[in-house]
Order: structure tokens, then sequence, then C-alpha cells
């Protein structure tokens, strides 16, 4: 099997530090050569991979701001579709412009939804319904007007992972700094709380930074270590006593989750989005609705122990789950388009 993985390029692959798209592309694409999968992929040209790289772009435009994204991104996904002969399968992990091209090639197109940015968006995967091929990343995140192939979670590889032993004393947000992730009110948990609360995130609303977020921040009982990367992100989740995630906004998965999960670490999250599908109430986390209640719940995470969450996280989350997902999807994708060449051939 012949796949072109198409990544974005606003991060490197895998990224250094933030790049929750590009993180999940590298875990499956290294998952899938490691299976013995053809795959080709597509990033910017300081990616790493131990299966073929191709790239136009030198440089991530998040992180080199002489990139023009629009031009490069139109180079990029142009790349793709002029060898798509070369390919049985096109993996579109690069949301919607790509699906623009899929018209003019022959070649299958299976599309990731990393979510929906706006609803403006909907009407390039809606001209392309039935055409292309869908994956959604959770039930929550299916769209109505949509028809999908899979639901299929993303997954980690345990072994980055430490399981716990003793929890520490902070509190932990991980996440970019957005009214969308809810930091003011990791904030003002730990205030009620009496707790300590480390911060690690990229910032994303600089506004949002600096009138809710930066006030608090004295070293002592809010730090903010700025974006972490895979070097110091195990002992940062592993040394939480629970991951705050209190979101604004109907989170499409929410990483930092399962990964919190895998070190032992309860999370307590507000119930939007995927997060009913990501956190066993009561037994990895709580789901909470507002602060007073993730207040109350603190006391009872404590006393959830560390190896049935990572043992949840290990029958439902992990890498090899999600390579075998996706290579069940892709046959059931290429029998499908054989099925349709031939229909065509025949009429």
């Amino acid at each position: 099997m012949r796949v072109a993985m198409l990544a974005p390029i606003s991060w490197r692959v895998p990224p250094r530090h933030y790049g929750p798209w590009e993180r999940v592309v590298s875990l499956l694409t290294e998952g899938l050569v490691a299976r013995g999968v053809d795959v080709t992929l597509f990033a910017t040209s300081d990616s790493k991979t131990k299966g073929r790289l191709s790239s136009v772009c030198p440089r991530p435009y998040s992180e080199d701001p002489a990139i023009d994204p629009k031009v490069w991104e139109c180079l990029h996904v142009s790349a793709v579709f002029e060898r798509a002969r070369e390919f049985d399968l096109i993996h579109n992990q690069f949301d919607f412009l790509p699906l623009t091209y899929s018209g003019l090639v022959e070649t299958p197109v299976l599309t990731t939804i990393h979510g929906f940015s706006s609803e403006r968006i909907v009407p390039v995967f809606e001209k392309y319904n039935g055409r292309a091929y869908y994956v959604a990343i959770s039930n929550a995140d299916r769209h109505p007007a949509l028809s999908y192939a899979a639901t299929i979670y993303h997954g980690i590889p345990l072994e980055e992972f430490t399981l716990s032993e003793k929890r520490g004393e902070y509190l932990l947000f991980f996440g970019r700094i957005h009214r969308e992730k809810g930091t003011a009110e990791a904030i003002e948990i730990a205030r009620r709380a009496g707790r300590p609360l480390v911060i690690a995130g990229i910032i994303q609303d600089q506004r949002y930074f600096d009138t809710e977020v930066a006030p608090h921040i004295d070293n002592e009982h809010v730090r903010y270590l700025g974006s972490v990367g895979p070097d110091t992100r195990d002992g940062l989740l592993g040394g939480a006593s629970a991951l705050l995630h209190l979101i604004n906004f109907a989170e499409p998965f929410g990483l930092s989750m399962i990964e919190a999960m895998a070190c032992g670490i309860p999370v307590i999250a507000r119930g939007y989005g995927s997060v009913p599908e990501i956190v066993k109430h009561g037994e990895t986390g709580f789901i909470v609705n507002n602060i007073d209640e993730a207040v109350e719940a603190l006391a009872k995470a404590d006393k959830l122990k560390p190896e049935p969450i990572r043992a949840y996280v290990a029958a439902n989350f992990t890498r090899e789950r999600m390579v075998d997902d996706y290579i069940r999807v892709y046959k059931e994708v290429l029998a499908d388009a054989g099925r349709e060449r031939r229909n065509v051939a025949n009429v």
C-alpha cells in the first residue's frame, strides 16, 4: 500500500513543542511505517520520519515569519496532487483546502477532520461529501451534514509517558493560552482550592494572556513555563496532582487529556465536545459543569489510583490502536474506490 501523508506546514513533523495536528501525523506515519506501509510524508523540509520525506516548504511558517502561509500552502498541497498517480491513497491531514484538488485526480483522498474552525469552512466539506472520505476524531465532532468513513480517536505511544508513583502538589493547565481553553478558570480553581498552578502552552491570544493570566503569575502560586516540548512533557504531566481542562468550546479531541491519564494523572474537565468520550467520569477524572464543581472534584480526584487511569488509556488510546483503525479504513476506502471505478467502466 502506497500512502501519501499530507501534513500541515504550520509546525515541523514531529513538532518541537506545540503542534497537535503535526504530532498526530508523526505518530501515525511512524506507526504505519513500522507496519510495513509505504508512506511518503509531505511536510516541511526540517521534518523527520522513517518513511520518505517530500517537501517544498523549507521551514514551518509559525516559526519563520518570512514564510508566507498562503504561498507555501498552495505549493505544498499542489506537490502532493501532482504526484497523485504514484500513490494508492492520499491521506489529507491538512484541513479543507486539499479537498478542492481531489476532484482532479483518480487517487482516493481520505481526510481526517481535526475539528471545524468555523461553520464558514463547512461548504467545502459539503461539496466533496460522498466523493472524498472523512474521518472524525470524536463522535462529538461529527458534523450532521457530512458522512464519515469512521471515527478514529487519537493514540499516543505509552512508552513516552511514565506512570506517576507519587503525584505532586501542583495543578496543571497544559494547552494553548486562549479563552476557549479555560486558562483563567484554571487560575480561579487553584486559588479557591489553595493549590499551586503550573501553566504550560503557547500564547495564542496575547490580549487574553495580558489581561486574564499574566496578572496572576507570581512564580509561587501561579507559574507559567511557556510552551513545553517532549523532553519535559512527561515529567511535567507526571508531577501534577490533576490536569485542569475547563474548556469553553466544543473540544474536538484533546490530546493533553490522554497524555495526563497515561501518567496516571486524573483530569477535571468541563463536559463539552469530546470530553465525555475521553474522560471516564469518577474513574479517570471528573466531568464538571463549573468552577465550583471543579473545586469539589479535586478532593475526589486525589483518591483515584494512577494504575487504573493509565490502564484505561492503554485499552483505548494507544498509537497501536490508532494505526490499526487507519489501516482498516484505508483498506475499506481502497475497496470502495475500486468498486466505483469498475462501475464507471461498465457504464
